[in-house]
C-alpha cells in the first residue's frame, strides 16, 4: 500500500513515462518535443539513454506547470488590484454634526446639498456642490431617506436625479403628526462621469438635526 505522496509522485511518473505529448490550455494540444540526451552507441547504455529521456520530459512537465501557476498568480492579483481601486461609496446627511434646522421651501427647485460625510470611498461625492459622479461605468446602489418636522404644504419629497434628468421620486404628504418621511432605494446603470445628485422640489421642506435623519448612500454594486 502507497502512502498518499507516493500515490501522487507515481501517477505523475507514469504520465510522464507514458506520454510524448501534453495538452495545455484548455486542450491545446503542446507539439513541442523534447531533445534527447546524446546516446552512446553502446547497447549497455540504452537504458541509461532511455532514462534520460524520460528525466528531461518529466523536468519539462514540471517547469511548465510551475510557469502557468505563475501566470494564474500574476493575473489574480492584477485583477484584485483592480477590484481595489475601483471601490466606490459614499454615505452623508443634510446637517452637520450638531446643527438642526429645515432646508426649505423654495419657490423652485433646489439641489440638496448633503454637508456631513459618513463615508467617501474613492471621492466620488462632492460636499461642495452635493453630487456623486461615477469614478466607472457599472451598476450601482443608490438610496434617499427624506424626513420633515415642518407643517409646509410641500411636506418632505426629493427628485433622485442623473445628470440633471430625473430618474425616480418620492415625497411623503404631510399628516396630522406634521412629522413625515419617505425612503427611496434603486439600482441605476451609470457610465463613468455621471452626476447624481437630490433635488428639492419646489415646495418642498426637508428638516434636520444631529440625529441624521436626511441622507444619501450610494455604492457600486459590480462594474461593466
Amino acid at each position: 500500500m502507497f502512502s498518499p505522496p507516493a500515490a501522487v509522485l507515481l501517477s505523475l511518473l507514469h504520465g510522464a513515462f507514458c506520454q510524448n505529448l501534453f495538452s495545455w490550455d484548455n486542450g491545446a494540444s503542446d507539439t513541442r518535443q523534447v531533445q534527447p540526451y546524446e546516446c552512446l552507441p553502446d547497447p549497455t547504455s540504452c537504458g541509461c539513454c532511455v532514462m534520460q529521456k524520460k528525466l528531461q520530459r518529466m523536468e519539462w512537465f514540471f517547469n511548465k506547470t510551475v510557469e502557468d501557476i505563475s501566470n494564474n498568480l500574476a493575473n489574480s492579483k492584477m485583477a484584485l488590484n483592480e477590484m481595489r481601486a475601483s471601490r466606490s461609496a459614499f454615505s452623508v446627511a443634510l446637517g452637520e454634526a450638531n446643527a438642526s434646522g429645515c432646508f426649505g421651501p423654495f419657490p423652485d427647485e433646489r439641489r440638496v446639498v448633503y454637508r456631513h460625510v459618513f463615508l467617501n470611498l474613492g471621492d466620488g461625492y462632492s460636499a461642495a456642490t452635493g453630487g456623486f459622479t461615477a469614478p466607472r461605468s457599472g451598476v450601482y446602489s443608490l438610496a434617499v431617506t427624506v424626513y420633515s418636522a415642518s407643517a409646509a404644504p410641500g411636506g418632505p419629497g426629493a427628485h433622485l436625479t442623473v445628470n440633471g434628468l430625473q430618474a425616480s421620486a418620492l415625497r411623503e404628504k404631510e399628516s396630522r403628526d406634521r412629522e413625515d418621511s419617505a425612503t427611496l432605494v434603486v439600482s441605476a446603470k451609470l457610465r463613468a462621469g455621471d452626476n447624481v445628485a437630490v433635488v428639492l422640489p419646489k415646495g418642498g421642506v426637508v428638516c434636520d438635526d444631529s440625529s441624521h435623519l436626511n441622507t444619501f448612500t450610494g455604492f457600486l454594486l459590480y462594474p461593466c
